[in-house]
């Protein structure tokens, strides 16, 4: 089989705490045998599990990032029981452009399981699944609704068919403590960093945490104290779990119609925030129309029953653009 085109300045399975690079070849105006860099931190210490933990799949997401690097900076590898390997910023180029896309067009999270020989999104991607994945008992990956969408901040999940890795990432995510907890679908397209986990038996966490261009206080907070709870949840970190009693709802979004798309270019207007409950048919946002000022809006409206989740935090929308997405209360029982 060929080899990785990504490699790593450190090694991974030392003990104690480095800081390296992954890097891999790319050719540019300015160097013809060049590197591009993705930076990884490791703490190891002992015997206990893998954790893999990343931020900054989708460059504009910002409250992985931080939390991320607070992690490398703050944990002495004497707390630690295994070993955390931790890739804040996977997808540097887009995150410094403040985008969600690499600048090549390429959506990391739809990268997987990639291939040596393909472009650079893949040939990372795949030095993740055929290095990184196989060494991790657990894969916590953050995002947020970056620039786009404002997300309820939460930890949320797939539910996998396999009932043992489905508890334990119920578990996970519970963990994470925050106010609400979501069940997501892929409605658009394959190829995502945490289903390649998954698909390797991985006890997979990862969250939505805010979004819309900025990160409140209370956001970084979250990121953290869920982030290092759920690492002690696991026991690769030391300290007392702190646990939600009683655990905080959970939304199931596994309906592809808790995602409303808009037919044609406008400018949204959100009329409730997330959190709100509706009713099928009531109005959550309008799309108004700029060219045609003698043309009403178009209500947008719940097409089920359930909880605002997810609303558009960017008012330009083009046609096939989400706007606002919905969950429907769900117990936890009901997974296992």
């Amino acid at each position: 089989m060929t080899e990785p085109a990504v490699s790593s300045t450190i090694d991974l399975t030392a003990p104690g705490k480095q800081v390296g690079r992954l890097q891999y070849p790319k050719i540019t105006n300015t160097g013809g045998w060049a590197f591009s860099f993705v930076p990884i931190a490791t703490i190891a210490n002992g015997d206990g599990p893998t954790v893999l933990v990343s931020g900054g799949n989708h460059g504009d997401e910002y409250e992985g990032q931080v939390a991320a690097m607070r992690l490398v900076q703050e944990i002495d590898p004497a707390s630690v029981s295994g070993r955390i390997i931790v890739i804040p910023v996977i997808s540097k180029a887009a995150s410094k452009a403040n985008t969600r896309m690499w600048p090549s067009g390429a959506n990391f999270n739809r990268s997987f399981p990639g291939r040596p020989d393909g472009p650079p999104n893949e040939q990372l991607a795949d030095y993740f699944t055929r290095v990184l994945f196989p060494m991790a008992d657990v894969v916590i990956d953050m995002h947020s609704g970056g620039r786009t969408a404002w997300f309820l901040p939460c930890s949320h999940m797939h539910v996998v068919d396999d009932p043992a890795q489905r508890k334990a990432m119920l578990e996970a995510m519970q963990a994470w403590n925050s106010e609400i907890h979501f069940l997501y679908v892929d409605v658009n397209g394959t190829g995502l960093l945490p289903v390649e986990a998954e698909n390797q038996g991985k006890l997979v966490v990862t969250t939505e945490l805010g979004g819309g261009g900025r990160v409140p206080a209370p956001v970084h907070e979250l990121a953290w104290s869920g982030l290092t709870n759920v690492l002690r949840h696991v026991g690769v970190l030391e300290g007392e779990v702190v646990r939600q009693d009683p655990p905080a709802p959970i939304l199931d979004g596994r309906d592809p119609r808790n995602y409303v798309i808009v037919d044609e270019d406008g400018i949204f207007e959100g009329l409730l925030e997330p959190g709100a409950a509706v009713q099928a048919g009531d109005p959550v946002g309008r799309l108004w129309f700029p060219d045609q000022l003698d043309r009403e809006p178009t209500v947008l409206r719940a097409p089920l029953d359930g909880v605002l989740a997810v609303i558009r935090s960017i008012p330009a929308a083009e046609a096939g653009d989400s706007v606002f997405v919905l969950g429907q209360p769900i117990e936890a029982s009901a997974l296992l």
